[in-house]
């Protein structure tokens, strides 16, 4: 079967706050920098990957470097791919704002009765949560895809494009996705895509002894 380990990155300063980041070139804390080494020392206890994914935004590329200082690869190298596919939502002109200012004062952005608009709605400069869940799935699947039944592979993303996945796996609607789960920081929630997509694991943070 082909499995894919998709790890939420470590902590930041506006995660400890309550800021959404979506693209910003936010840095790990250093509570964050300590999880992405313990996540990396499980990883390699658990898993041999042969590929390794990552968004390309500063919080999961310092996540990614410090998760590779203890892997051993299967293949050769250490080559990690980033992409743009993998990056939180772009949450434009909100970005830096705290969730609760903008549950307050733009509640059309909130996942309540109104939930299908609300999933499609795109913030000024930003992308909606359709979008995120189109990019995540398609790119998830293609990697999939284009890799052997018996590979194992780490992808490094967020939050929100991991819930997507779940939702997806389990044939939940964007609110729901979003809604009944939780992904700590350097959380792995893991998919075994033997015969189409199941959930084998949610949010492991075993690491955190």
């Amino acid at each position: 079967m082909t499995r894919v380990v998709a790890l939420r990155h470590g902590e930041t300063a506006w995660n400890r706050e309550g800021r959404m980041q979506g693209w910003a070139p936010v840095p790990l804390n250093d509570r964050g920098r300590e999880q992405a080494t313990a996540a990396g020392e499980w990883l390699a206890d658990e898993y041999a990957f042969d590929a390794v994914y990552s968004s390309d935004l500063l919080r999961t590329r310092e996540t990614t470097e410090r998760v590779l200082e203890h892997l051993p690869y299967k293949g050769s190298g250490r080559k990690v791919t980033y992409e743009a596919a993998w990056r939180e939502r772009d949450i434009g002109v909100y970005q830096g704002l705290s969730y609760q200012d903008v549950y307050e004062r733009f509640p059309e952005f909130g996942l309540g009765e109104a939930a299908a608009e609300a999933a499609r709605r795109v913030p000024d400069s930003g992308e909606s949560l359709a979008d995120v869940y189109e990019r995540a799935t398609e790119r998830f699947e293609a990697v999939v895809a284009g890799h052997d039944d018996d590979d194992t592979v780490l992808v490094v993303s967020h939050g929100g494009p991991i819930y997507m996945l779940t939702g997806h796996a389990k044939a939940m609607d964007i609110r729901d996705a979003v809604l009944d789960h939780s992904q700590d920081n350097c959380g792995a929630t893991v998919f075994d895509c033997s015969e189409g997509v199941e959930v084998v694991a949610e949010n492991v943070t075993e690491w955190d002894g």
